[in-house]
């Protein structure tokens, strides 16, 4: 019998993240003569001391958090004995008092609404140069650094050139049109939303380095090619959401300009620019505050009055790609913008309706995530709707890689217990990104990689007998994925079996010529049952099964019904049973979804 488990509502009611105004009922098992509840705003340095009443088998109190924050809480015994957050929720009894182990309570903003119309879908994300070369054909070739390859199936560049700079100026063609074209296709894979890496103008590939903020590069295509898009994708039922750049620009832009390009009178070129307050000099032209040591991205000043009325006021950045089409927003490195000017740029993209999405770049766990010194409010309901899920990432493939169940069941408990449920059930749950080596590469070579050469990374292609065990593993992953809570985000060509280790091999084009046939099939079967059970996918509620013994097996329960998956990741057959009454019989490497 655990003395506290802060997942059981036993212990605590509500269980999870709660809306301020919200009354917390704690007890704990405990034959002590007495014990009492601490409680510490983050914020603030003092803990609350509330005496617990007295019952049959422990202690109880009751605690209305009435402001939106991180808190953090223990218990105190009669001797003075701790209960303190072990390793999976529960509470152990600790003498730790310089630091212990607190639980973690989220309280967001009671009023807080989530974005509309994005939960149980699936989002599909695309480096819009690697996905399809539109009817229209490559553009912009005008512009003489840009180099295009003539075969999509060459790897992107990744050597120096002969000054020994890696310059990202090779490209593939897609384009905007491109991607109109494959709607049909994504359609069939069940995608109801499109993440798109950057679109505006800019030098590099990648287009991280923003050049002009309103226009679309014209590799990718025109304003209205944009607009077509969006009219196309929301006929289907497909929201589009892009990339927003706003920590840095590029050196090469309307705004700094450091080489001319541009009629404009840029911050590098004189302190009369309009853009001069945009960016930090610490000496005019050539010393200035740029993103993690590149010089090619000066940062801005995200707290510039001129800069923030440019990205978030009326007509504005934000405004203008919403007035074309686009349903949102994913903020790049959103750890690296101030508080209080990702609660401008929410405001402003909820100017359009509450259908409109923010979503945050966030590696670590959002809620009690600590940068610059601070810690950040991202969560707390006047921020964002939705994170990039990376520790759903960790336990999925970890798990998938070493069958630890319990570790994996743990680390997603963890998240659905700090998360607000409204945001929890859109959170970016992804495999791969443009940031991370290809799912399939992960799983059978985990984070090696990263240490390794590039030259290692070009030369090594997964084939034969490795190549069939990592689809086997990418299936299982997939089916995690696309049942656990928040909407499963595909990285273009993961469908289909594209490898990669990290950037640029994680980047190549789409292998349409090439698909894995085997998995897509499994692929779209998974998608369609997400699709199928919806109503119970969207916001059910998760309870675990089993976690052991290399077997998950969990249900999503909610009003309309109750959806069971499972995941065998060992070598020998397992069986689990049911609320329906079943037992069912899950071979090794293998998954079973069923609605009961």
């Amino acid at each position: 019998m655990s003395i506290f488990n802060s997942r059981r509502t036993e212990h605590k009611a509500p269980s999870g993240a709660v809306a301020s105004g919200t009354t917390v009922h704690f007890f704990i098992y405990s034959q002590s003569p007495s014990a009492a509840l601490l409680i510490q705003r983050d914020a603030e340095r003092e803990t609350e001391r509330i005496p617990m009443r007295r019952t049959a088998n422990g202690f109880e109190a009751d605690y209305c958090f009435a402001r939106a924050g991180l808190y953090f809480y223990l218990f105190v015994l009669e001797d003075q004995s701790l209960v303190t957050r072990g390793d999976f929720g529960e509470g152990e009894i600790s003498r730790e008092y310089s630091n212990p182990v607190m639980f973690q309570q989220t309280v967001y903003e009671a009023d807080y609404r989530p974005a509309r119309d994005f939960a149980g879908g699936t989002i599909y994300q695309i480096f819009p140069d690697r996905f399809w070369v539109g009817d229209n054909g490559v553009q912009g070739s005008s512009m003489p650094e840009r180099r295009f390859h003539t075969d999509p199936r060459e790897m992107p560049e990744w050597r120096p050139n002969a000054q020994g700079k890696i310059t990202n100026t090779d490209f593939f063609g897609g384009n905007l049109r491109g991607i109109e074209q494959r709607l049909e296709y994504l359609a069939g894979l069940g995608v109801s939303c499109i993440y798109l890496n950057p679109i505006c103008e800019a030098h590099s590939n990648h287009r991280y380095d923003t050049a002009d903020y309103r226009k679309v590069d014209p590799t990718l295509g025109t304003e209205e090619d944009f607009r077509s898009l969006c009219a196309a994708a929301h006929k289907r039922g497909i929201k589009v959401v892009l990339d927003g750049v706003f920590s840095h620009t590029g050196d090469d832009s309307v705004y700094f300009n450091r080489y001319g390009r541009y009629p404009s009178l840029g911050a590098y070129q004189s302190r009369q620019s309009p853009y001069f307050s945009w960016y930090r000099f610490s000496h005019f032209p050539d010393q200035y505050a740029s993103w993690w040591g590149f010089d090619t991205l000066p940062e801005v000043n995200e707290e510039d009055e001129a800069f923030v009325r440019f990205i978030c006021g009326k007509d504005g950045v934000i405004d203008y790609w919403i007035s074309l089409g686009a349903d949102g927003f994913r903020l790049d490195v959103a750890d690296e913008l101030p508080d209080r000017f990702i609660e401008q740029i929410r405001q402003a993209v909820k100017r359009a309706g509450q259908d409109k999405i923010l979503i945050g770049e966030v590696w670590e766990d959002a809620s009690n995530k600590v940068s610059y010194g601070a810690r950040r409010r991202f969560l707390w309901g006047k921020e964002l709707d939705s994170v990039m899920n990376y520790p759903f990432r960790t336990a999925i493939l970890d798990y998938v890689r070493t069958a630890d169940a319990m570790t994996f069941m743990s680390r997603v408990t963890e998240i659905c217990e700090n998360y607000p449920k409204p945001m929890l059930d859109q959170m970016m749950n992804m495999l791969s990104t443009h940031d991370t080596a290809r799912a399939i590469n992960t799983l059978l070579y985990g984070e090696a990689y990263r240490g390794w050469t590039r030259e290692k990374q070009a030369s090594i292609q997964i084939r034969d007998n490795d190549y069939l065990r990592g689809v086997e593993l990418l299936k299982m992953a997939f089916a995690l994925q696309f049942t656990l809570p928040g909407l499963p985000c595909i990285y273009y060509g993961d469908e289909i079996g594209m490898q990669g280790f990290g950037d640029p091999f994680c980047r190549g084009f789409m292998r349409w010529d090439a698909p894995d046939v085997n998995l897509a099939a499994a692929v779209h079967e998974i998608s369609a049952f997400r699709a199928q059970n919806r109503d119970v996918l969207a916001h059910g509620r998760l309870e675990t099964l089993r976690n052991d013994s290399g077997l998950v097996a969990y249900l999503r329960c909610s009003e309309s019904g109750t959806v069971f998956a499972a995941v065998n990741r060992s070598e020998q057959i397992q069986s689990v049973g049911t609320p329906d009454g079943r037992t069912r019989v899950i071979a090794p490497w293998s998954y079973q979804l069923a609605r009961l």
